[in-house]
């Protein structure tokens, strides 16, 4: 995590602030610890259960996600992930690992039950609300450290980012490069915008002799065709850049048609290292 603020001395009351916002994402919607809400929540065999509030609004990004998009950034890729041998967290993932689980249960997000704080998940049917909650999360610390601190403030968070209130003169300058391999892009992000880069080069490893990736097509239960190296996407908030950039990657060579009729800036890093930008990029 990386967090910028324009004043000093907010510094350690924002600190404060994101870390207590990520303590509590972290225990509603981590599917590593089997202590969290969300593992609690697939464990309940199809029964309703109330979740916290923090819980019910990660859901409910998530669910708004997927009906935007068709359903390319699904929820219910909890089993897939688990297919794919994606069962802890990344760092921990032998990258040379062989699971033999399959994918076996068909889920969609339209199969979840949900009337704002009250869920039920068909017996089954797990959550990974990786493709949002990070990316929520983003847009939560950099809104609550400018409300809380008056200071304008840019948060990253492992490659979503938000920014709150009027940023230093000339922009908070930001290196888009998903890899080392990659060609490097300088960018300037004003206020109250969000960044996010969705790559099918980061977090990777091998099943059953084939190199996998951690975004899934939910409608194959596999890693979505890799077009790209990455996509990064810049929009008013962070949960709708990784929302674009996500379903961008699953979409594949649909995506640069797609990503121009909603007119927001984007780069897209084609498999051969070949750069293709779309809208205003910020190029500073």
């Amino acid at each position: 995590m990386h967090l910028l603020v324009a004043e000093p001395a907010a510094l350690s009351p924002a600190r404060a602030i994101v870390e207590t916002i990520l303590d509590e994402v972290e225990n509603a919607a981590s599917r590593f610890r089997p202590d969290s809400e969300i593992s609690l929540l697939s464990a309940a065999g199809g029964v309703q259960t109330t979740v916290s509030r923090v819980l019910a609004d990660l859901i409910d990004a998530a669910l708004t996600a997927a009906r935007w998009t068709g359903g390319d950034v699904d929820p219910t890729v909890g089993s897939a992930m688990l297919a794919l041998g994606y069962d802890r967290d990344i760092a921990d993932v032998d990258p040379s690992m062989s699971p033999l689980s399959s994918f076996t249960i068909p889920a969609d997000w339209s199969m979840v039950e949900f009337d704002g704080r009250i869920v039920r998940l068909p017996p089954g049917v797990l959550l990974d609300l990786g493709a949002t909650a990070k990316a929520v999360a983003a847009d939560w610390c950099a809104q609550r450290v400018h409300l809380q601190t008056g200071s304008a403030v840019l948060v990253n968070l492992g490659g979503d980012m938000a920014t709150a209130g009027p940023p230093p003169d000339g922009g908070w300058h930001v290196l888009v490069q998903d890899t080392d391999d990659d060609p490097p892009s300088q960018i300037a992000l004003g206020a109250d915008t969000g960044l996010a880069t969705s790559s099918t080069c980061r977090r990777r490893w091998r099943h059953a002799g084939e190199l996998v990736h951690h975004i899934v097509d939910p409608r194959t239960g596999r890693s979505a065709e890799p077009v790209w190296r990455s996509i990064s996407v810049a929009a008013a908030s962070c949960l709708a850049a990784n929302t674009i950039s996500t379903a961008a990657i699953v979409r594949g060579y649909r995506a640069p048609d797609w990503i121009a009729t909603l007119g927001v800036p984007a780069r897209l890093i084609g498999r051969t290292g070949a750069v293709r930008t779309l809208g205003r990029w910020p190029q500073s």
